[in-house]
């Protein structure tokens, strides 16, 4: 039994639905593609997905070594203690051979000494990969900070991003993610957080947007917009399964890098899969 389906049988006529569970990443597939939606939230079980991909260990990596660097004491965070935690962390998943893993390790190790060259190592985050919660009307959203900065009294959300394209100007300001984690931080701490960032690790550009009460709302409302739309979805496949007409795929170009792509024939005519490394290097 599915967690759509035990979420509909437990709701009672006449008394208000359940907040529907989600997560911004959950919101996000569907929004991409409601059949990879399926395969991932719904099916049980989930048909196997395709073997990790190096940009995927190259994000995991970075990600982690940012993490264990500020458990680090302050004395103790230097260069050759940046250098071991890449070491130690690296995930050897995705590359073509040795040789293209080693280079990406120590092409990771430049761009992570470069990104915290430029932080302000002396002062702790106020938090670090922080799990926060947000209920809307109909939402009970759950997700996971990168940092939180405490600056001149107000909290600033930070997220990493490791991907070879450059940010977008409005990356940050269009973020459904980020809006969620400064309203959850919000309440969270009964602090001001309106300031979301996201700092692009490999080049260390920062991309930042200020939000208002206004927008915070507007982006709350898109949430539970998605958020009602998958619960309809959500039912209709526990009434119907796979045989269920909502989750029509959409293909795109991403479809060359779904994880479900074997799955589904319509996504294999939108090109060949793309090799493993692509993405770190699409020369090749």
């Amino acid at each position: 039994m599915s967690g759509s389906e035990t979420e509909t049988q437990t709701e009672i006529p006449g008394l208000p639905a359940r907040l529907y569970s989600a997560s911004p990443s959950k919101l996000s597939m569907w929004l991409d593609c409601p059949r990879a939606y399926r395969m991932r939230y719904l099916d049980r079980p989930s048909p196997p997905g395709r073997a990790q991909r190096a940009h995927t260990s190259v994000g995991l990596v970075v990600h982690n070594v940012l993490r264990d660097f500020w458990d680090l004491p302050e004395h103790a965070r230097t260069p050759d203690a940046v250098r071991e935690l890449v070491r130690t962390s690296w995930i050897d998943v995705g590359f073509r051979d040795a040789e293209q893993s080693a280079r990406w390790r120590a092409r990771i190790t430049d761009e992570v000494l470069d990104y915290l060259r430029e932080s302000d190592r002396s002062t702790q985050p106020a938090g670090i990969e922080r799990t926060v919660g947000l209920k809307t009307a109909t939402l009970a959203l759950t997700g996971r900070i990168d940092r939180l900065d405490d600056r001149d009294g107000e909290l600033v959300v930070v997220d990493y991003k490791t991907s070879r394209r450059p940010l977008g100007r409005d990356d940050a300001r269009t973020s459904l993610a980020l809006a969620f984690y400064a309203q959850a931080v919000a309440r969270l701490f009964r602090r001001a957080c309106t300031r979301v960032e996201l700092h692009h690790v490999p080049t260390g550009e920062v991309v930042a947007h200020e939000h208002t009460p206004e927008s915070l709302e507007r982006k709350a409302a898109e949430a539970e917009s998605i958020g009602r739309d998958l619960r309809a979805a959500d039912a209709s496949y526990a009434e119907l399964g796979v045989e269920s007409p909502v989750f029509a795929p959409r293909p795109s170009a991403l479809c060359r890098w779904c994880d479900y792509r074997q799955h589904c024939p319509e996504g294999q005519l939108m090109g060949p899969e793309q090799q493993s490394w692509a993405a770190l290097e699409p020369q090749e």
